[in-house]
């Protein structure tokens, strides 16, 4: 500790954690942005192409909080009547292998991005196909890099789970984590900001409930030994001696599907002003979805400091993210149309070709 009193090593792994969950949201909410020509149903190359999951409506978000705490109380019951060692076994073989195919299918975007899609197009191309009669079975495509990147992908499982210290490594967590956030903010995606609203609030009562009400929450959250949380060094030095800052991944997907659902509107909004581009188009709602979900962390991570006790970061992130949209929008005069907004992908205007030239 500093002679001033401040420790530095304190303060920078919370600002590296507040970062790296940042970072996480961001990714994954550009990665959530619709397909507007697939969308609308014109032609697209399947490169282009996007799975198209169901949105997550007000009604799911009634019952999340209620499935989530039924699933909470399940953990906690077989971590406390049949010890953690199987379960920690089990998940953790879970989780590896679910990992292999999340950091592959992550490892994929970010080549085609840093390649650029035309560049991407110019690999080969294998399809495998399995019909019966005129119903699809199986339909599996790839192109060249994704067979290479995939030995790539295996790694950070195969040393999660074949590790022999008793401390897995926090990289190779952060990784695994990262990229469980990553997909599941491009898939998880809520339907209006009223379901988020709904969603953010009833997880607002249910994470003060299992935190502050019961042992449930911190017994479940300390005993996993498994890949669903960001970890940072309590160390300027990045020395695991004062252990690690911690994030759960819930803190991380569940308020980035409202920031992300706030870069999907300033999207729509964009291409129904005739401005159409993917990377460069007025962000309003999103940079303030992002700044309260920064400072919403900021917030929880102070209390901790200051009182020594686990703090639901929900608490802090549910009404820091819900105040955003509101806010936002009221300043713009646009509260009615945003509130009555709904995220149906066929309700994107089509983007543009821009000619070559």
């Amino acid at each position: 500790m500093a002679a001033g009193g401040t420790d530095w090593d304190l303060l920078s792994s919370y600002v590296g954690l507040i970062a790296l969950a940042c970072s996480s949201v961001y990714v994954g909410a550009y990665g959530s942005l619709p397909n507007p020509k697939r969308a609308a149903g014109a032609p697209v190359d399947e490169d282009d192409e996007e799975e198209l999951p169901e949105r997550m409506s007000s009604g799911d978000a009634y019952l999340f909080p209620v499935v989530g705490s039924v699933a909470l109380v399940g953990l906690y019951a077989i971590v406390h009547y049949f010890g953690k060692e199987w379960i920690n076994w089990a998940l953790g073989w879970y989780f590896s292998i679910a990992g292999v195919g999340s950091v592959w299918k992550s490892s994929i975007s970010l080549t085609r991005y840093l390649l650029g899609s035309t560049r991407w197009k110019q690999f080969d191309k294998t399809v495998v196909s399995v019909k019966k009669g005129h119903e699809s079975l199986l339909y599996l495509s790839w192109r060249t890099p994704s067979l290479f990147l995939f030995p790539l992908a295996v790694i950070p499982s195969a040393v999660y789970s074949f590790s022999t210290s008793s401390r897995k490594s926090v990289l190779i967590t952060d990784l695994l984590s990262l990229s469980f956030s990553h997909n599941a903010l491009s898939l998880l995606k809520l339907d209006t900001f009223q379901t988020g609203s709904i969603l953010l609030s009833g997880l607002f009562f249910y994470d003060i409930w299992w935190v502050f009400g019961t042992e449930v929450m911190v017994k479940v959250a300390t005993t996993l030994d498994i890949p669903i949380k960001l970890l940072w060094p309590k160390s300027l030095m990045f020395s695991d001696a004062r252990g690690f800052t911690m994030l759960g991944l819930g803190d991380v997907v569940i308020p980035g599907t409202f920031v992300a659902l706030a870069l999907r509107y300033d999207y729509y909004r964009s291409l129904k002003a005739k401005s159409p581009s993917r990377g460069s188009f007025a962000k309003p709602y999103f940079y303030a979805a992002l700044a309260a979900y920064a400072s919403g962390l900021a917030g929880a991570m102070s209390i901790m400091h200051l009182f020594g006790k686990a703090q639901p970061a929900l608490l802090y992130l549910s009404p820091a993210c819900i105040l955003s949209f509101f806010i936002t929008a009221a300043v713009r005069g646009e509260l009615r149309e945003g509130w009555n907004w709904s995220d149906e992908p066929e309700d994107f205007p089509i983007e543009e070709e821009k000619k070559a030239i």
